[in-house]
């Protein structure tokens, strides 16, 4: 436990702690907006027509090394 020699000294740490809350708090928004936005109906859909491209040009390579016809 800190001890103080006079009232400037727990101020300053005072709002030095306040301006540490300030900051943890908009950090937690910024990570919620972060989540939202990976969470939404666009990005999902995005994620997954990726997906499905991926693995429709891969199958098509395996199948023309293979010697498939499809």
């Amino acid at each position: 436990m800190r001890v103080y020699n006079n009232f400037k000294e727990m101020d300053r740490d005072l709002k030095y702690i306040k301006l540490q809350q300030q900051v943890h708090q908009e950090t937690i928004k910024l990570q919620i907006n972060e989540v939202k936005e990976s969470l939404s109906a666009v990005s999902m859909l995005s994620n997954i027509i990726g997906t499905i491209t991926k693995k429709a040009v891969v199958l098509k390579v395996v199948n023309k090394v293979l010697g498939r016809k499809k």
